[in-house]
Formats: structure tokens, C-alpha cells, sequence
């Protein structure tokens, strides 16, 4: 009887590249975060309260174009933070957005949406446009300086970390949360990619009717 062959390296490679993509994925799910690395800030990525007013900003849009949050002033809007070589969570959570914006037909146009990238070192205005032409048009890219990036993550208390891969890139950790801020600029709900299309619905007409 002859012995069962070594499995090859590079088999057990990609074994162990699926046992961590289903970590991240797990992750994902239960704590609204994509991403493997959970030092303990990270119980503190929706540690924003309700009622909390967003922080003021300068960034560029997907156009080039000077993007200021003055231009916010009276409207309800959404973000979310990602990166435009994300893998799975960024294009899944657009495409929701994209979705809930033609469900909602003309009352979507009282909605500002922003995507906030956290990865201002690949994400130009260029990439940030060309990423965005697979969603609908009234989404709003935005990017900027590290510095300026981290000051509007950290106004949403929202996490972001720069992780190496084997092959010489890096992928980034990051909330997957979308903030919902209601007409006065204040933290009136989140939403997650994991939730149904019926309970993200219902929070954003909730959002665009209220007007205590």
C-alpha cells in the first residue's frame, strides 16, 4: 500500500487564505467591522450616540471638486466609510444604497449620500469616479488627506486600520456602518449591510420624514 502524497504548499496556501477570509467574514457580521485585527477600540466603532451632531469638514469630491459640509446644511444624509478596492462589504453596501434610492423614487432626491474612502493613498478623485459610475449617480465619493480622513472618521467614531497581504498590498479594516443624520446634522439611526432591504427602507423614509 503506498503512502497518501504530501498535500502540495500551495494547496494548504489557499486553505489557509479561506480560513481567513471566513474569520473576516464572521467578524464582519457580528461586530459591523471588515477585517481580522480587533484591538479594543474597535468596541468603541459605534460608540456615537444619538442625537450626536456630525463633526464639520473640507474634503474632494469624485469630480475634483471642493466638498464642504456647509453644503449639508438642512438635509438629512447617509455615510459610509470604505475603499474602493474593497472586496465583498463596500460594493455590497452601495449596492444596497443604489437599490433603496430607486425604491424610494423621487423622495430619494432629499437624501444626500456620502462615501467617505479611508483610502486616500489609491482612492483618488479619478478612482473614486470611476469606482462609482456601477451606482447610482447621486451617491457623492470623497477623499482627502490622511489627516483630514481621520479627523471625519473620528467624528463618527468610526475605525479604520491599514492591513498588509501576503503578496506585497494591504486591505483595510473598517466600520461598515452607514450613519444616518437627520435634517439637523445629528446621529438619528445606523444601518448595516447584514439587515434586510425591507428594515433599511423603512429606516430611511424614517429619516427623510422626520422633522422634530
Amino acid at each position: 500500500m503506498h503512502a497518501p502524497a504530501a498535500q502540495p504548499a500551495q494547496s494548504l496556501a489557499r486553505g489557509s487564505a479561506l480560513v481567513r477570509w471566513l474569520v473576516r467574514l464572521l467578524v464582519a457580521a457580528s461586530v459591523g467591522i471588515w477585517g481580522v485585527a480587533i484591538p479594543a477600540t474597535v468596541a468603541d466603532a459605534q460608540s456615537m450616540a444619538r442625537g450626536t451632531p456630525g463633526p464639520s469638514f473640507e474634503l474632494t469630491d469624485h469630480k475634483g471638486r471642493p466638498f464642504s459640509s456647509a453644503a449639508l446644511t438642512g438635509r438629512p444624509y447617509a455615510v459610509f466609510f470604505g475603499f474602493t478596492h474593497c472586496p465583498d462589504v463596500c460594493p455590497t453596501t452601495l449596492l444596497e444604497v443604489t437599490n433603496l434610492l430607486g425604491a424610494l423614487g423621487v423622495d430619494a432626491d432629499r437624501l444626500s449620500i456620502l462615501f467617505v474612502s479611508v483610502d486616500p493613498e489609491r482612492d483618488t478623485p479619478d478612482q473614486l469616479r470611476q469606482y462609482l459610475d456601477s451606482f447610482d449617480p447621486r451617491i457623492v465619493g470623497l477623499t482627502g488627506t490622511e489627516t483630514q480622513i481621520g479627523a471625519v472618521a473620528k467624528g463618527w467614531s468610526a475605525f479604520y486600520n491599514k492591513l498588509p497581504e501576503d503578496d506585497g498590498t494591504y486591505t483595510i479594516v473598517h466600520s461598515a456602518y452607514i450613519y444616518l443624520m437627520d435634517h439637523n446634522n445629528r446621529l438619528a439611526d445606523t444601518m448595516g449591510f447584514q439587515e434586510t432591504e425591507t428594515e433599511q427602507l423603512a429606516k430611511i423614509r424614517s429619516l427623510i420624514g422626520s422633522r422634530e
